[in-house]
């Protein structure tokens, strides 16, 4: 959910702006975090759709394209220059000539991107400000593009294997609909001088079914449209999207996958961090979002403050439920060898091997199972409507 910041900070002052975050006390910790002072936190008051700012103006990318113009040996105010005058979209134009604003009043790349927060990404920040100290900004990028593109790798083969069944799904409904709407209504009109007693029962009621859709046929388009519309605004709804997921959750099967892609990004998140030099502390502060379910983020503040009083990693995120058992046992060699940015790397990717092999799994079996039972819905309303005309057949026989 967005949330609407009013914050001070030591350079730029008073300044309103917005983050994602689960809750209210997320939001102020993330823009604490960049080191703003919180005066106010409140919900938008209006319904708005930052998104398609981000449609605009992609973060990768940017990073993509600056991290070409820096292996190319352009400076850093020059490369964002460039990419400032050959943005098309007013929106990116917008935001790069404030990049390139902030950087020619002396100010440093990471407080520049701080200038925008609602761009720019808490974790590039951290990236690139951890970079400034050594002074290799371009391995810094390729850092965070690596980490975007396997952050999204498993999301991007979920949402591919979710298509066949989706348009599957779809023309399958469409095709049961006209059939129900259109085929069986004009059937019924042919069957009104048959005798009611001389068709198959489950035939019967297909055929009255018929004759109320052709009676009402401006009432079921009506209600067609009306329950499309209402099914649409419910799913739009930010309290009915949570009642779902907090339902997936509790599934046994998907909820565990769920969580475990949820751990992913998070372990991910943290190594990236921690490989960039950021405290472990601070890295679990700048995460929290990164777990929209409550229960992981009523674990991430107990490990977090259990990681503060000193106790182990590999025993906080246990106790708490941020590691499956492979996970704890190799935060325990991570702990041991001083690597545990390594480590943490190495669990997020065996998280994501389990996560695909459970959707390479889901999809050969639920793929059939749903060409079947499509297959037996339409089979069926058509078998149903041409039975009688067997029947008549056979008896003038």
């Amino acid at each position: 959910m967005r949330y609407l910041i009013k914050a001070f900070h030591t350079t730029d002052g008073v300044s309103v702006f917005e983050v994602d975050a689960a809750d209210r006390e997320s939001a102020r910790r993330q823009a604490e975090s960049r080191g703003y002072r919180v005066i106010d936190v409140a919900a938008p008051a209006g319904r708005r759709w930052p998104s398609l700012a981000s449609a605009r103006f992609s973060v990768p990318l940017f990073c993509q394209e600056l991290l070409s113009l820096l292996d190319a040996g352009m400076g850093l105010v020059e490369a964002i220059a460039v990419l400032a005058h050959k943005a098309k979209q007013d929106e990116a134009h917008r935001h790069l000539e404030a990049l390139h604003r902030l950087l020619g009043e002396g100010q440093a790349f990471s407080r520049a991107l701080e200038g925008l927060p609602d761009v720019f990404p808490a974790l590039l920040i951290a990236t690139v400000k951890s970079a400034e100290r050594t002074g290799d900004l371009n391995e810094a990028l390729r850092r965070y593009l690596a980490y975007h593109h396997r952050l999204n790798a498993v999301r991007n083969k979920i949402l591919a294997a979710s298509v066949y069944p989706a348009l599957l799904i779809g023309i399958g409904l469409l095709v049961v609909f006209f059939l129900l709407g259109y085929v069986v209504p004009r059937f019924a009109k042919v069957y009104e001088d048959v005798g009611s007693d001389r068709l198959p029962a489950l035939s019967r009621a297909l055929m009255q079914w018929g004759q109320f859709a052709g009676d009402h046929a401006g009432v079921f388009a009506l209600t067609a449209a009306a329950g499309i519309a209402g099914l649409a605004y419910a799913l739009s709804r930010p309290a009915l999207r949570a009642a779902v997921a907090r339902r997936l959750w509790q599934l046994p099967f998907l909820g565990e996958q769920l969580r475990i892609y949820q751990l992913a990004r998070f372990t991910r998140t943290v190594a990236m961090l921690l490989k960039g030099g950021v405290p472990l502390v601070t890295a679990l502060d700048m995460t929290d979002s990164l777990l929209p379910q409550p229960a992981l983020q009523a674990g991430l503040v107990t490990a977090r403050q259990a990681i503060r009083e000193g106790r182990a990693v590999s025993d906080a995120f246990s106790v708490n439920g941020l590691a499956t058992e492979v996970g704890t046992r190799l935060l325990v060699v991570g702990e041991r060898s001083g690597e545990l940015g390594e480590m943490m790397e190495r669990i997020a990717v065996f998280y994501d091997d389990q996560i695909s092999r459970s959707v390479d799994w889901a999809s050969r079996l639920f793929e059939p199972v749903l060409m079947m039972l499509i297959g037996f819905m339409i089979g069926g309303i058509v078998i149903l409507m041409y039975l009688p005309i067997f029947e008549l057949a056979s008896s003038l026989q």
